[in-house]
């Protein structure tokens, strides 16, 4: 980690993305097809039941309870989840966490403006 935060410069220069949870930042790495969101979280919480395209990400840092499609697990550094096309979801951030989500859809977050 560096110590102007946990993210490379690099990756903290990327878009920021407008993601509308409180204590959610996001960095948009964006190609084609998908998204690539480098996440800092702080323990705010829970995120509503939602759904939108595939998800897959893995955690870096810290914990959290991700329910899929009705099945909650907590996870840790070095679990990954997948989260199919649909398929409701919810969080809850158990301690401050960092992921990396990638999206299907290559729009799901817009840059900050």
């Amino acid at each position: 980690m560096s110590k102007h935060g946990y993210y490379a410069e690099w990756i903290r220069d990327l878009p920021e993305a407008d993601i509308a949870f409180p204590g959610v930042k996001g960095w948009i790495s964006q190609a084609r097809d998908h998204q690539v969101v480098f996440m800092d979280i702080d323990a705010t919480g829970d995120v509503p039941p939602h759904h939108h395209g595939a998800q897959w990400g893995v955690v870096l840092e810290g914990r959290m309870e991700l329910t899929i499609g009705g099945e909650t697990k907590v996870y840790g550094p070095g679990d990954s989840y997948s989260i199919g096309e649909g398929v409701v979801h919810a969080a809850r951030f158990l301690s401050p966490v960092k992921v990396i989500d990638v999206f299907a859809d290559a729009d799901r977050y817009s840059p900050k403006a």
